[in-house]
């Protein structure tokens, strides 16, 4: 059965739709849900550090901190009415809920290396003109986007239209306020 990959489903040339984990039965090992959704994420070391840490940290500081809030909590009696109490279970909850969001994330991670390329890759950073003006910008993977600072998702439309280009190209960016280009004038 061969198709076109949509989001976790598998459109098929016949037009039906069938779960991935249905269509790999037999080649992978069993798993408790019925659909398989697996995001890459590429991010720098340096990301990837930062990504580790606040794992660390919400699986030692904050779990130890919510424990001894329910703790505290319990010891005020009836918790069928205990706001302070239910207030700790939402923290907790949303503390292994992201948690577990990381764990998936640092797992599917690929670290970018740049390094060797004429090609604008996830990592280079492009030094561009537009309009006369020069702009530099460091394409790097969603969860470590921040255009304020210079650095756009490879996801984002700057982001796509970049990636693969060489020194000289010029892209064209189609805005609401009409098409912008940019000429990459250096990639390192």
């Amino acid at each position: 059965m061969t198709g076109v990959a949509w989001g976790q489903w598998v459109l098929t040339r016949k037009g039906i739709l069938a779960s991935i984990s249905t269509i790999l039965e037999g080649f992978l090992p069993p798993v408790r849900s019925s659909l398989i959704y697996i995001h890459v994420e590429y991010i720098s070391e340096e990301g990837l550090e930062k990504l580790k840490e606040e794992l660390n940290r919400l699986k030692t500081e904050e779990r130890k901190a919510i424990a001894e809030r329910l703790e505290s909590a319990k010891a005020l009696g009836d918790l069928s009415e205990n706001a302070e109490y239910a207030e700790a279970k939402d923290a907790q909850s949303l503390n292994e809920v992201r948690v577990q969001e990381l764990e998936e994330m640092i797992r599917n991670i690929i670290v970018i290396n740049p390094k060797g390329t004429d090609k604008v890759q996830v990592g280079s950073t492009v030094v561009l003109d537009h309009g006369g003006k020069e702009e530099t910008y460091t394409i790097v993977g969603s969860e470590e986007a921040s255009p304020a600072n210079g650095k756009i998702s490879n996801e984002s439309p700057l982001g796509k239209a970049f990636l693969g280009k060489k020194k000289g190209d010029t892209v064209e960016i189609k805005t609401p306020g009409g098409a912008v280009a940019y000429t990459i004038r250096e990639i390192r």
